[in-house]
């Protein structure tokens, strides 16, 4: 299992907030680069990113952060946050980033996804947010009235490869993660599950490691010390 950890980028600061909402905020750090080398110094070969403006907004606004993450570390990226159109994925693929991750996007424009998958393949990924077992979009603002297991069998057929599946009700909340959600998503979809949303010891890292999942994302965890990432990295091996 692949342990991601993550940097949440607002006004180019590394940030946390607790359950999706903005208005509980947490600045960590004011230079997201220095994070991510940290991350590489403890054995990270993968690095989570998201742009919480840009999942409010569309747009780009920490992009130059995103990519001097990407070319100070060479490490592998993904990012998420907003990414609603083509030119945005193309912006990031162009840049280096390794792999797109399409949120809200993924669930109004279904077409929107299977042109990105077509012309990009593996380095599109969906992130599928959930609320009492629905979608929700636009920052986790809005619950939509899309059932999450439906949802994941649609994106599978149309070729993603890989879903990050985040309990919202988890995140950043630092009770534990919903083992029984993964469980049930490794075993219903042959797909790369990656589990996000209170992911806060590394009990919870040996439990998600034996469900058979791709990877494992660790945020606010880091940030607190609750979670030591070279350890994190070693027991997911």
């Amino acid at each position: 299992m692949i342990i991601y950890p993550a940097i949440d980028l607002y006004d180019a600061k590394a940030v946390r907030l607790f359950k999706g909402d903005y208005a509980q905020m947490t600045i960590y750090n004011d230079d997201p680069v220095s994070v991510a080398n940290d991350f590489k110094a403890s054995g990270a070969t993968h690095i989570h990113l998201v742009d919480l403006e840009g999942a409010k907004t569309g747009t780009t606004p920490n992009f130059e952060v995103v990519k001097n993450i990407k070319e100070t570390t060479s490490l592998f990226c993904e990012i998420g946050g907003g990414i609603r159109s083509m030119q945005v994925i193309e912006k990031y693929i162009n840049a280096k980033v390794d792999r797109v991750i399409l949120g809200t996007a993924a669930v109004t424009n279904e077409g929107f996804v299977e042109e990105a998958v077509k012309k990009y393949g593996d380095k599109i990924a969906v992130g599928i947010d959930i609320k009492d077992g629905f979608v929700a979009i636009k920052g986790w603002t809005e619950k939509s009235d899309i059932d999450a297991f439906d949802f994941c069998d649609k994106m599978q057929k149309i070729g993603v490869k890989t879903i990050i599946c985040t309990d919202i009700s988890k995140d950043g909340a630092m009770q534990g993660t919903n083992h029984n959600l993964y469980k049930e998503l490794s075993e219903r979809f042959d797909i790369d599950i990656i589990a996000s949303g209170g992911v806060s010891s590394i009990n919870d890292i040996e439990k998600l490691n034996t469900l058979d999942i791709h990877g494992a994302i660790i945020g606010k965890a880091y940030y607190t010390g609750a979670i030591n990432l070279r350890e994190a990295i070693e027991v997911a091996k």
